[in-house]
């Protein structure tokens, strides 16, 4: 009796495991990389983060490269350019001449940089965001 549920226990198992790995992954969500980057802000490539409401990009991370936006002194917001709308196309955004929106031209969707939000176009999902702290110096940009 105990070797019957031991192995109606093990098929169980199997079948719960079975269909758990069949789920696929949302078409719809923008690629995950792992990021994990130790940023200096006083390297001259990034002297606009210098400034508050100052921005860069920080190509070859994250899906599309990533958007850093200098929140205030101490806080940045940082997001991955690969727009989630129609994320099969691989759009990526940038910052336009305002210097707060970050605008895909593929698909018209506009972004706010202040919080990763959309703002018009046929976007409804923001910006996939990563998580950032600053010790004064350095900036660490991550998404675990």
């Amino acid at each position: 009796m105990n070797k019957v549920l031991n192995q109606l226990f093990c098929l169980t198992i199997f079948v719960l495991l079975s269909f758990v790995s069949g789920c696929k992954k949302d078409k719809d969500e923008v690629p995950y990389v792992f990021v994990d980057i130790l940023l200096y802000i006083t390297d001259p490539a990034f002297s606009p983060l210098n400034a508050v409401s100052g921005y860069a990009y920080l190509n070859g991370y994250g899906s599309k490269g990533i958007l850093i936006f200098r929140e205030s002194q101490t806080e940045f917001m940082a997001y991955d350019r690969h727009c989630p709308y129609k994320v099969q196309d691989e759009n990526s955004v940038t910052v336009d001449a305002s210097g707060l929106i970050a605008t895909d031209a593929a698909c018209g969707s506009k972004f706010l940089i202040t919080n990763g939000m959309p703002n018009s176009g046929p976007s409804s999902k923001a910006l996939e965001p990563y998580r950032t702290s600053f010790d004064g110096t350095v900036l660490h940009i991550t998404n675990y």
